[in-house]
């Protein structure tokens, strides 16, 4: 007989939310249809179920078993989108079950996580509400383009929280140290003219190819110096460029896109913003930033309290070079660490999948961990 978790993971596939802020290659996108969902499911389960919109058509979720009343509380935090799915080699909503794996978009990133969480969670309905540490479910809008949800919940709610557990697919190890990015556009202008007499215009293009690789260098030889003792230093990519309309016209603007991982020493030395201003200003580049996005790093000390509970579950700390929700909640004063089934190998892949025998385990380990969490100290009762 099935596992229940494998039997919700499925459900979930099939209910498509691709985030809308990039190409999601399917007219269903949004968050919408899964939190109404999920609200329908959580709410026939007991539970206490608020959408708080972030964007038109977009929530986050909260669901509670015990009240708002001033006790302790720790969230567990996946977020409800998915990258799209064009170039897929599987039907990314079918949520087929074979070869021991679950197939499907957000199979890994982060529907399996997400599954166990509430599996884990649900075990325990009869005592979440009286016990002394409030155990929340919270599932996040927007985290695969800008982190809209986490920085709402972050700045409406985040004083409530001592602790959470955010839903990624990490292998069951708690990351707790992950770098932060900026993502930037990079713009130079220039004048059109007709390629038949070049001179008359100013190309755009060939004035930000020669900055981009002048950039590249400098940055090669200056990310080194904020080295963090376990990720590493900071990396900078240039990932896209546009320029033109045509080859009989000059381009008058060209754009490129870059993404800069950054380190807690970074972050501490003004931030990767700062240096990339720096840095175009040092070299005369005829560039301008625009757009800039920056998420923080984070670094939850592995003393807390929280992550040597989960390490007592074999949730061991550990790092990792991508950013995710957790790192505004703990710039919000949210300690965090990133936690669930599956490897990170297969978020976004053509082919997604996670293992049964994974999501299984994540659940058991996840029901084992809020049990620890809501059980009363040495000698105290629960609450009435």
């Amino acid at each position: 007989m099935k596992h229940p978790v494998v039997d919700l993971l499925r459900e979930l596939i099939r209910v498509p939310s691709c985030n809308p802020d990039g190409p999601a290659g399917t007219e269903h996108t949004g968050e919408g249809g899964l939190a109404t969902w999920l609200d329908r499911f959580l709410t026939a389960a007991g539970a206490h179920v608020t959408l708080e919109e972030v964007r038109p058509g977009r929530p986050n979720l909260i669901a509670r078993f015990a009240p708002v009343d001033g006790r302790p509380r720790v969230l567990l935090g996946p977020h409800l989108d998915t990258v799209g799915v064009a170039g897929m080699t599987i039907d990314p909503f079918a949520a087929d079950l074979r070869d021991g794996r679950v197939w499907g978009r957000g199979a890994s990133d982060t529907k399996g996580p997400m599954a166990a969480m509430i599996c884990g969670w649900l075990e325990h309905t009869g005592r979440l509400a009286d016990a002394p540490v409030a155990v929340d479910f919270v599932a996040f809008m927007g985290e695969e383009s800008g982190q809209w949800g986490s920085r709402d919940f972050a700045r409406r709610h985040g004083g409530r929280y001592r602790f959470a557990i955010v839903g990624e697919p990490t292998s069951m190890r708690a990351v707790r140290e992950t770098k932060g990015s900026l993502w930037a556009t990079l713009r130079a202008r220039g004048k059109a003219a007709h390629s038949s007499q070049p001179q008359r215009g100013e190309n755009a293009l060939l004035k930000l190819a020669g900055a981009l690789v002048a950039l590249d260098g400098h940055l090669a030889g200056t990310l080194d110096r904020f080295a963090h003792p376990r990720m590493g230093a900071p990396t900078a990519n240039l990932g896209t460029f546009h320029s033109g309309t045509r080859p009989n016209i000059v381009p008058d603007l060209a754009e490129a896109e870059i993404d800069i991982r950054t380190t807690p020493e970074l972050a501490a030395a003004g931030g990767a913003l700062g240096l990339l201003e720096e840095a175009i200003a040092a070299l005369g580049l005829p560039v301008e930033v625009a757009d800039p996005r920056e998420n923080p790093p984070m670094e939850t000390p592995e003393d807390h309290p929280d992550v040597r509970l989960l390490a007592g579950h074999g949730c061991e700390p550990a790092w990792a070079p991508w950013f995710s929700d957790a790192a505004h909640l703990a710039a919000a004063d949210v300690p965090a660490v990133c936690l669930g089934p599956g490897h990170i190998d297969q978020a976004h892949t053509a082919d997604e999948f996670i293992e049964v025998a994974a999501l299984e385990d994540g659940a058991a380990t996840f029901a084992r961990i809020i049990k620890s969490l809501i059980a009363p100290p040495d000698g105290a009762t629960l609450r009435p």
